[in-house]
């Protein structure tokens, strides 16, 4: 799995032309399934996310978890994660998992992620468009297949 984690002041979600969900202060969690992704990685990964200390302590640190900063989270499909550049112009997203091995990743994770956060979701395999306020820039890029080596 890939992800990338930005932390937002907010977010707004449309699928589809409709209103789907709004996020209020957080992290906006971009997420990418892999063929060969299992839940195994899709619990790694809500881990490292739900313990990621992105937030800022009192003294402007980042020190505090999303747990700690009483954050919200967003989880958002994307395929796209998993494009391939090297030849050519045009990515290839022949990386990325089917739908059918993707759309219940995707669901689990962010089943196991509202265990822990206030969760909202984006639309598997709609059209989305997403409006988001970025705070700070903070902007984390994960891929399991690297930090499972570890």
């Amino acid at each position: 799995m890939k992800a990338v984690i930005q932390r937002i002041r907010r977010a707004a979600l449309t699928a589809d032309g409709i209103p789907h969900s709004k996020c209020e202060a957080g992290m906006l969690i971009l997420l990418g399934v892999a063929p060969d992704d299992t839940e195994r990685e899709a619990d790694f990964l809500v881990k490292k996310c739900a313990n990621m200390r992105i937030f800022e302590d009192e003294n402007g640190k980042m020190n505090l978890s999303p747990l700690t900063a009483k954050a919200e989270v967003m989880v958002v499909s994307q395929f796209t994660l998993l494009g391939s550049c090297a030849e050519g112009n045009r990515p290839y997203f022949g990386g990325a998992a089917r739908p059918e091995i993707a759309e219940p990743l995707y669901d689990y994770f962010c089943a196991r992620m509202a265990e822990h956060l206030p969760t909202k979701t984006g639309v598997f395999g709609a059209d989305m468009q997403i409006e988001i306020i970025c705070d700070g820039p903070v902007t984390i890029l994960m891929d399991t297949e690297e930090l499972m080596k570890k």
